[in-house]
């Protein structure tokens, strides 16, 4: 027998914790079945694109590990790129790999953060996961601390380059964890891969089918848990990715747990493309020699990409040929991601919700950009 309720709209949020940032959704239940979900966002906003307006082109590397500040190497990757497409020049090869290096330790740290927090977010074993994810993106947290001083707010990136060639104690540190951090994440994918209350809470929950997926701009692990097998790093080497060899992981239907299964292979996959890195990389320099304010053409525009660990990340910069572009604008995944979520939570339950959110590890740092 069927008990018959009446439809409740309830807002959720702003708060930060579950919602991964300053977010709102407002949700419409019948009974625990959700009926509609709409993400009200703007309650972060910073004004990133208009602030670049006012900076020289060095300055607003600044800005780019404010967007989604657990990818801040990403951030200054693309958004360096962009520059460079703008000037015409190229870094150097030394820089290209330290440039792979580094982008692929934060995909790493950041992929940390996304399953340890999906995983806290089903309530596992009092918190557990999310220590071990903790605990290794410490040792990488570390690293970039020697590389340019920071912990999160990297600026690591330069327009050319990088800022600084790494110190001896960073390659010493960086063999040390590419030789032991292997054994954590097996021990983590014991752990978590066959864990049969992960897998009940998250297999067949809020799929998403590759068409769906394609039609409404998702890239990323999310596009990729959706079978799809699209991946910047491939279809469009940036830096030195075209001379090294890795595999892309893809799910099958979408669910949360395909979510959360790509970024986990993912790693492995960062972890191999760091070793190439340190095989193949030779001395020399590590930035161009550049004038300190840098001026593009009067009337050109460039658009630079990069395979961030959420999606596609790209800055479209247009110079008047002033010291600072006269126009920024940035397409960062964690809004063209979060552009589903209607799909993933209309007709699952309340349980399901923040599950179904964390799974596709948005930052909204990077939306109300």
């Amino acid at each position: 027998m069927s008990i018959r309720t009446e439809p409740m709209t309830i807002n959720i949020g702003p708060q930060h914790p579950s919602t991964h940032g300053v977010f709102r959704l407002r949700v419409t239940f019948d009974g625990e079945d959700i009926i509609e979900a709409e993400p009200i966002l703007g309650y972060l906003h910073r004004g990133t694109e208009k602030l670049a307006e006012e900076r020289n082109y060095v300055q607003i590397v600044t800005l780019t590990d404010r967007l989604d500040y657990t990818a801040s190497m990403t951030n200054n990757q693309a958004y360096c790129l962009a520059v460079e497409k703008l000037l015409e020049v190229e870094a150097p090869l030394r820089a290209k790999y330290l440039r792979t290096m580094t982008a692929e330790l934060q995909r790493i740290a950041s992929h940390l953060i996304a399953v340890g927090f999906f995983l806290q977010e089903l309530g596992t074993f009092g918190g557990t996961p999310l220590m071990y994810a903790f605990r290794a993106r410490e040792r990488i947290l570390d690293m970039f601390e020697m590389l340019c001083g920071a912990r999160i707010t990297l600026s690591y990136m330069r327009p050319g380059g990088v800022f600084w060639d790494p110190p001896s104690e960073f390659w010493s540190s960086l063999d040390e964890f590419l030789k032991e951090f292997p054994s954590d994440l097996a021990e983590m994918e014991d752990l978590l891969l066959n864990n049969e209350i992960l897998m009940v809470r998250t297999r067949e929950v809020s799929p998403l089918s590759a068409e769906e997926a394609i039609n409404n701009s998702v890239s990323g692990p999310v596009l990729r848990a959706s079978g799809v097998k699209m991946d910047l790093r491939v279809m469009d080497p940036y830096d030195a990715y075209s001379m090294v060899d890795f595999d892309v992981p893809i799910g099958s239907i979408g669910d949360n747990y395909d979510r959360f299964w790509v970024r986990m292979q993912e790693v492995r996959q960062s972890l191999r493309i760091i070793e190439q890195c340190v095989d193949q990389i030779e001395p020399g320099d590590y930035r161009l020699d550049l004038p300190k304010v840098l001026r593009a053409p009067e009337g050109t525009e460039s658009y630079g990409k990069v395979e961030a660990p959420k999606g596609e990340l790209g800055f479209y910069l247009f110079s008047d040929g002033g010291i600072s572009p006269y126009r920024m604008k940035i397409r960062s995944p964690s809004l063209i991601n979060l552009s589903v979520i209607d799909r993933l939570l209309v007709g699952w339950k309340l349980a399901d919700m923040i599950v179904s959110l964390g799974s596709i590890d948005i930052n909204m740092g990077e939306v109300d950009r």
